[in-house]
């Protein structure tokens, strides 16, 4: 017991008991959004797919074709490209996500608080869009995409109608700033800097979510990181207004 803890206070910034705070406030959120995103799936499934097609129709009059569909047709004409494809859909939102937040909790942790609380905000924003819009995505809208979805499990725990805003692209898109500003070797850098842009083909190809829906996504992380990182954007704005010479003075 006493090597756990000594454990604990060598690699944990806080101890364990910190630690153990940190999972509980991120299940118990995890556990009440599912139940939320779950109620909101139960009542919904004409209107999600009304929402579905009036998207179709929308991209078909700005693109006049579907983008995700060429995109899902391109890779699976490849086999590995597919696996890596449907291993990002799978794993972008919660293992990468999980494993992130961790690693800034462990090795950065002055930068954690802000991190966790953008992504607990964009998510209870995104949870409106479920709750009041309710999209169908386009794998479920027979409109020519392949529905791969054959996880029983996956298929009880999650809302099928939850595709806009797309939170893996807006999640993605936190994780990327976040991480791009906090590592500290140039290839990581680079990494998490396409890591955002990845995970938005992945998702459109694995024909779970339209470029629209992705769109909504990066908004919601967007405002997210301007409401919980606002000191900092005033701070930086505030130095690049005091570094540039007024019109007068010049």
């Amino acid at each position: 017991m006493s090597g756990v803890i000594a454990l604990g206070r060598r690699y944990l910034p806080r101890g364990w008991g910190d630690l153990g705070l940190q999972l509980a406030i991120w299940f118990g959120f995890l556990a009440a959004y599912q139940v939320v995103r779950g109620v909101a799936d139960r009542s919904g499934q004409a209107t999600a797919v009304a929402n579905g097609l009036r998207i179709v129709r929308f991209e078909e009059r700005v693109t006049h074709h579907l983008v995700e569909l060429t995109f899902q047709q391109f890779v699976d004409r490849r086999h590995w490209l597919a696996s890596l494809v449907s291993w990002t859909y799978w794993n972008s939102e919660f293992t990468v996500l999980g494993l992130t937040l961790l690693f800034v909790y462990i090795r950065r942790y002055e930068h954690f608080h802000r991190f966790r609380n953008t992504v607990l905000l964009a998510n209870v924003l995104g949870l409106f869009g479920y709750v009041f819009l309710p999209t169908a995505p386009p794998r479920l809208l027979g409109v020519g995409f392949v529905n791969a979805h054959r996880d029983g499990l996956v298929t009880l725990a999650a809302n099928p109608y939850a595709a806009m805003p797309s939170l893996h692209a807006c999640d993605s898109l936190i994780v990327g700033i976040v991480l791009t500003s906090v590592t500290r070797h140039w290839w990581a850098k680079v990494f998490w800097t396409i890591w955002p842009a990845w995970v938005w083909f992945a998702v459109m190809a694995s024909g779970n979510h339209f470029w629209l829906d992705c769109l909504a996504g990066i908004g919601v992380a967007l405002i997210s990181m301007s409401i919980v990182y606002r000191e900092t954007i005033r701070e930086v704005l505030g130095r690049r207004s005091t570094a540039t010479p007024s019109p007068a003075s010049r």
